[in-house]
């Protein structure tokens, strides 16, 4: 029970997990919204999204998963609504499904047509989301310490209850938006796409998330990271090993 509830604290920002801007890279806007965002490389395109009080550095710079796959790789990188050094708005309206669409519009500002689409944590679920509803637009998807939010569930309505918080690094409407990023069973049966997720052995989120997704998409490899918990998991060897692997196959 108290893993549950520190995966819960950490996933809607209540655990403290601040993170920190690229200090260089482009912006585009997105309804108002300046977003940042980094590219690397060249070849197939690849987006990836980051977590919750996360940001580019902290998800992908700092751990070389965006130099390691920006050598074969055309690496895209966004700081998400909320983070890094993009705008932070206060209106709900900018996070949930907005930033699905955020994705989407990153894309055509790129002038992109297909990429691999890999998200983290909260990023998972936004992918996931992304996936669901811009099949077209995706070449392949990679879920990392995430799964199947379901629309409907107790853990979609938890996050519309998040209370306001005074100095958060990132406003609380994006935790609140949270549960629009949840999918019906018919979605996530209806992705077409190959997907892979992968999540540490002590993550909680296996448990939340992925154990109900293995339920209904047993044709989705599901690796498990040993020895790693929600935090550490992105940051382990394996996780970048494991990530250049299925996008070299599936480029």
């Amino acid at each position: 029970m108290r893993n549950i509830l520190l995966i819960l604290l950490i996933v809607a920002g209540i655990y403290p997990f601040a993170g920190a801007g690229t200090g260089s890279g482009e912006s585009f806007n997105s309804n108002g919204v300046k977003l940042h965002y980094v590219v690397e490389g060249q070849g197939t395109p690849v987006v990836l999204i980051h977590g919750f009080h996360s940001s580019i550095k902290m998800n992908w710079q700092a751990p070389g998963i965006l130099s390691t796959l920006s050598r074969n790789l055309q690496v895209i990188a966004i700081d998400m609504p909320g983070h890094g050094e993009s705008d932070k708005p206060e209106t709900e309206t900018a996070y949930g499904t907005a930033m699905v669409e955020d994705i989407f519009k990153l894309l055509d500002h790129l002038k992109i047509r297909k990429a691999h689409i890999v998200g983290y944590s909260m990023g998972g679920m936004i992918a996931m989301k992304f996936i669901a509803q811009h099949q077209d637009r995706v070449q392949s998807g990679v879920i990392g310490g995430m799964g199947w939010l379901r629309e409907g569930s107790v853990l979609q309505n938890f996050f519309g209850l998040m209370p306001e918080r005074e100095g958060s690094a990132v406003p609380s409407a994006c935790a609140r938006s949270f549960g629009k990023l949840a999918l019906t069973e018919a979605q996530l049966r209806g992705i077409k796409v190959p997907v892979q997720v992968v999540v540490g052995d002590r993550d909680p989120t296996k448990r939340l998330y992925v154990t109900q997704l293995q339920q209904v998409r047993k044709d989705w490899p599901v690796i498990e990271i040993k020895d790693a918990g929600h935090l550490n998991c992105i940051i382990k060897p394996e996780f970048k090993q494991l990530l250049t692997s299925w996008l070299a196959t599936h480029s």
